[in-house]
C-alpha cells in the first residue's frame, strides 16, 4: 500500500503525550519502558510517533562523524520505521506502540552479541517474528523496502524538531499536545521503580508545564541497563560520554 498523498500523518490532538521514538535508540526504548510503567498507574493516553536517526543525520559523513556500526543501525532504524508508517495507515496509531513496544523487546531485550548485529533489524528475517507476536499481517514487512514511506517520516521528524529545535535526537515529548511544552528527553539509563517511576513523571510533568522551561542537561551517563549491553538492570553504571546514537550530531 502507498502512502496516502504526500502528507505526513495527522495526528490526533486527544492524547495526552506524543512520544517521538526511533526503535533503534536504547535511550528512546528506555524512556518508553517508564512512560509505559507510569501510564499503567496513571490515567493518560499516548501517541506513539516517528523520528529517524538517519533523517536527521542525512547530512552527517557517518565515516567521519561515527563509529562504524552506527550507519548499518541508523538506516535499519528507518527500514523500521516506514512499516510502522505503514502499520499505522492500516491499522490505526494503537497498532503503532503495540509495534514498538515488541521491536524493542526484540532489540535491546536479549544478548549482547544478538545485539551486534544492527543492520539485520531492518530486515525481513527479523520482523517476521515481530509482527507474529503482535497479530499484525506478514505483508507489512514490505515497507522496509517501500521509500515512498519517507516522505512521511520526514515529516514527523521535522515536527519533532520543529517542538524542540535542532542539536537533538530521540526520544522527544510532547506534553498535552498540541499547546503543551515538547523537550528531547528525559534520556534515562536505568528503569525506575514502580514507586520512583510516578515521582520522576511529576517532576517532569512539572518542567513541561512551565512555558519558560527550556534545557537541563549533562553529558555524562552510564550505559543503560538492557542486556542487549550486558548490564542487568540494578547494576550501577560507570559515567561516561556515552549516547549510543541517541542523538543528531552537531554540525
Amino acid at each position: 500500500m502507498p502512502p496516502p498523498g504526500g502528507r505526513g500523518y495527522l495526528a490526533r490532538v486527544t492524547a495526552d503525550l506524543h512520544f517521538y521514538f526511533d526503535p533503534v535508540c536504547p535511550f528512546a526504548w528506555m524512556t518508553s519502558k517508564w512512560v509505559r510503567m507510569v501510564g499503567a498507574q496513571r490515567d493518560y493516553s499516548v501517541e506513539w510517533r516517528l523520528i529517524s536517526l538517519r533523517l536527521l543525520n542525512a547530512h552527517i559523513d557517518y565515516a567521519a562523524h561515527f563509529p562504524p556500526e552506527y550507519e548499518a543501525g541508523h538506516t535499519a532504524g528507518l527500514r523500521l520505521l516506514r512499516m510502522a508508517a505503514r502499520t499505522r495507515a492500516e491499522h490505526g496509531p494503537e497498532a503503532v506502540g503495540r509495534l514498538y513496544e515488541a521491536l524493542g523487546e526484540q532489540i535491546f531485550e536479549t544478548t549482547p552479541e544478538e545485539y551486534g548485529d544492527g543492520e539485520r533489524r531492518g530486515t525481513l528475517a527479523f520482523v517476521a517474528p515481530v509482527l507474529a507476536a503482535v497479530g499484525l499481517p506478514a505483508e507489512l514487512a514490505d515497507a522496509l523496502d517501500e521509500d515512498a514511506w519517507d516522505g512521511q517520516v520526514q515529516a514527523e521528524t521535522d515536527e519533532a524538531l520543529s517542538l524542540t529545535g535542532k542539536d537533538v535526537g530521540t526520544p522527544i515529548l510532547h506534553f498535552q499536545p498540541p499547546a503543551g511544552v515538547a523537550f528531547f528527553g528525559p534520556v534515562i539509563s536505568r528503569l525506575p521503580s514502580a514507586d520512583e517511576a510516578g515521582r520522576l513523571w511529576d517532576h517532569v510533568v512539572g518542567l513541561a508545564s512551565f512555558p519558560g522551561f527550556a534545557e537541563l542537561k549533562r553529558s555524562l551517563r552510564e550505559r543503560p541497563q538492557l542486556p542487549a549491553f550486558g548490564v542487568q538492570p540494578g547494576a550501577v553504571g560507570a559515567q561516561e560520554d556515552w549516547h549510543g546514537g541517541s542523538r543528531r550530531q552537531k554540525k
